[in-house]
């Protein structure tokens, strides 16, 4: 590990005005300090933002309010996240060993970084690391990587389990840096690689994540998830599916659908979700649904199984959902 500088902050202005001099967030660390005992990250500072008020989980009318430093297990267990948003605490259940789950913040868990192998072993070419180098992956042991948004740049998937629940739900987060604050929805936050697969956020330097806001919907206590993945214990996914269905009558009046570990960013299923409204939920309407899931889909040697494992996971997540409708 290289040397590095570290401070505490005790309010928002000064955790901002520290990263603006070149610090980084460091809140649960689980990502960050495996990656700088690797060297694979280098920051000069780490800027320590566990004193700010950023931990409560509360209710803002229908919203659901999570802090940023909320930890990824006490979010789980909390007694208004189980009651309006059952999905965000299954999530996080899945998401993450208890160890991890009880080091691991909301925003860290939001702005953690790829799992490839090749972004961690600094002999490899890796374009997220060191731009202009190239894709290891590509030609190399792929089979846990992206089918979806990829380029020839990057086809590392994005790992978060609880950002493809927040797509599905249409959470939105609150930022505030140099500039101000501002709100944008939660998938707005991720980039796609194209040639620039290093920039993976929208964030603006110094901007620190304040919360994440999850609307309340007619699909909200129904909707599930679904993780598919090499074993049980903690483990990122193969495919995951998150799926939010709202019912009337007996008809799929609104469907909502994201999913993770096939895209470079937590993958919203436009095309599923239109062939669902006004449907009858039954498994043929959601197989033929699904199979909207892998246009555009670009498999590589190792990953082609995904292009079929897509959309029964789907298939079956909407099952879920609708038995629980």
């Amino acid at each position: 590990m290289m040397p590095f500088g570290f401070v505490k902050v005790a309010s928002e202005a000064d955790a901002i005005k520290a990263a603006q001099a070149g610090g980084r967030y460091i809140a649960g660390g689980t990502t960050l300090i495996d990656l700088m005992r690797e060297e694979v990250e280098r920051p000069e500072r780490l800027v320590d933002i566990n004193a700010l008020p950023l931990n409560q989980v509360r209710v803002d009318g229908d919203t659901l309010v999570i802090g940023a430093l909320s930890r990824m297990s006490e979010v789980a267990v909390h007694a208004e996240t189980q009651r309006l948003q059952p999905l965000i605490a299954e999530t996080l259940i899945e998401g993450a060993s208890p160890q991890l789950r009880n080091m691991a913040s909301i925003g860290g868990n939001l702005m953690q970084r790829v799992r490839c192998p090749y972004f961690r072993m600094l002999d490899a070419p890796c374009n997220k690391r060191t731009p202009g180098s190239g894709c290891s992956a590509i030609d190399g042991l792929n089979g846990g990587h992206a089918i979806l948004g990829t380029s020839q740049s990057c086809v590392a998937t994005h790992p978060s389990d609880l950002a493809v629940s927040l797509v599905a739900l249409g959470a939105t987060m609150r930022v505030r840096g140099s500039r101000g604050e501002r709100s944008f929805p939660v998938e707005d936050l991720y980039r796609l690689p194209k040639e620039t697969p290093h920039l993976e956020h929208t964030l603006r330097p110094s901007e620190l994540i304040l919360d994440v806001r999850i609307p309340n919907g007619p699909w909200s206590r129904t909707a599930r998830y679904l993780k598919v993945r090499d074993r049980s214990s903690y483990e990122f996914a193969l495919v995951s599916a998150a799926a939010a269905l709202q019912i009337d009558n007996g008809i799929i009046r609104t469907a909502r659908v994201a999913c993770g570990g096939v895209g470079t960013k937590p993958w919203r299923m436009h095309a599923v979700e239109a062939a669902l409204v006004g449907q009858r939920p039954q498994r043929s309407v959601f197989e033929a649904a699904a199979q909207h899931a892998t246009a555009g889909a670009r498999p590589l040697s190792g990953n082609q199984f995904k292009v079929e494992l897509l959309p029964r996971t789907i298939t079956r997540t909407l099952e879920m959902a609708g038995e629980a409708t």
